[in-house]
């Protein structure tokens, strides 16, 4: 039976009116746990953490509406007019374009189940993303390796397992296979060896996409976490625990060993990283972009290694390698020191006042000049 969460419980949480929390309560009792993602291929319910994030983003968009002088009788009395000034209040307040977007979606999933699809669009609908800074990059600026970080993947991890064996062994699995934090933990090491080249990861991926990753030398990794693995379930979470509790746990284990972005600079995400940089330099000859050596490799291995990095990584598109890559072009972007108020006046000038023209000519986005200009 798939596990819903206690919307009662959530919605309580928040100052809405009794008419308003109850029609809610009705249409999260039998939407909560659908699937509104165009791109998921799973099809099962949401997880109990997306579902509560779908739960608060709603109900702290209605608070907000009723603070910012629409009080709205009930949910189905949303308009046009409510989600524009939403998007509005949220640009004033110097949220980011992500933030917004997700936000969006959840106020879109809600108007889909009162039958008003049409009723959200995208932030591109309501503001200019580039005029407002919210375009959304998902192309990498900063190395978030380990090894980047000056941390010794290898010497931290046995400093960890000193504390806690499983939360070690599930470093390690990110490290050798590249997983993201919830598959290390679902992983059931016995069960995803296909066979001898091939790791199949299925449990606790994005949107549903199962992959398989090659084990190559590293099936020490799988028989250390198969002697750790909880005899019920396979995985490596303790009986005694339950996942939420086990994320606890695996979070206070990493910060009491400095493994936090105000620690030692690097998250458990960085693993992920890291192994997907080495298989891009395994791939193509060539160190990744992010790396900033300067070295190009052959167009034609340079698109192979993207394309085994995206495989590696379970998504859906060769430029979602991006994100842990960089591209030759961003990095060479950055590596331009940046031009000054004069230098920025005068591109402008010699443009005709055209910000487009100006930026291009200056090798800097729009966005940026826009800053450039607004900071002297």
């Amino acid at each position: 039976m798939a596990a819903i969460l206690n919307v009662r419980a959530v919605v309580r949480g928040y100052r809405l009116t009794p008419t308003v929390a109850a029609a809610l309560i009705t249409l999260f009792d039998v939407h909560v746990a659908s699937v509104h993602s165009r791109t998921r291929i799973s099809a099962k319910p949401l997880s109990i953490k997306t579902q509560e994030y779908r739960v608060r983003g709603i109900c702290a968009a209605l608070v907000e509406l009723r603070e910012g002088g629409f009080p709205i009788a009930s949910p189905w009395n949303v308009r046009h007019k409510h989600i524009e000034w939403l998007v509005q209040h949220w640009v004033r307040a110097k949220q980011t374009g992500g933030t917004i977007e997700n936000k969006l979606t959840y106020l879109r999933a809600l108007c889909e189940w009162m039958s008003k699809s049409n009723l959200v669009g995208t932030l591109a609908d309501y503001v200019d993303r580039r005029e407002n800074g919210l375009v959304r990059s998902y192309v990498a600026e900063v190395d978030r390796s380990w090894e980047a970080n000056g941390v010794s993947a290898h010497e931290k991890i046995a400093e960890i397992a000193t504390t806690c064996p499983r939360v070690a062994v599930q470093l390690k699995l990110q490290v050798a296979f590249g997983l993201r934090v919830e598959e290390s933990f679902l992983l059931r090491p016995v069960e995803a060896v296909k066979d001898a080249g091939l790791l199949g990861v299925t449990r606790g991926t994005k949107g549903g996409r199962e992959r398989e990753v090659p084990i190559e030398v590293k099936i020490a990794v799988l028989e250390e976490a198969a002697r750790l693995a909880n005899p019920r379930t396979g995985s490596t979470i303790p009986e005694d625990r339950t996942l939420e509790q086990w994320r606890d746990r695996y979070y206070y284990v990493l910060e009491r060993h400095g493994i936090t972005k105000s620690g030692l600079g690097v998250t458990s995400h960085g693993l992920r990283h890291q192994y997907l940089q080495e298989l891009y330099e395994k791939t193509s000859g060539a160190p990744a972009p992010i790396k900033q050596q300067g070295m190009r490799p052959d167009p034609e291995l340079h698109a192979e290694a993207m394309r085994r990095v995206v495989a590696a990584a379970g998504h859906s598109r060769v430029t979602k390698a991006n994100a842990y890559l960089s591209t030759f072009a961003r990095q060479e972007r950055l590596a331009r020191p940046n031009p000054t108020i004069d230098e920025a006046r005068a591109a402008l000038e010699t443009a005709g006042g055209n910000k487009t023209h100006a930026a291009a000519a200056l090798g800097i986005s729009r966005q940026a000049l826009y800053r450039l200009l607004n900071a002297a």
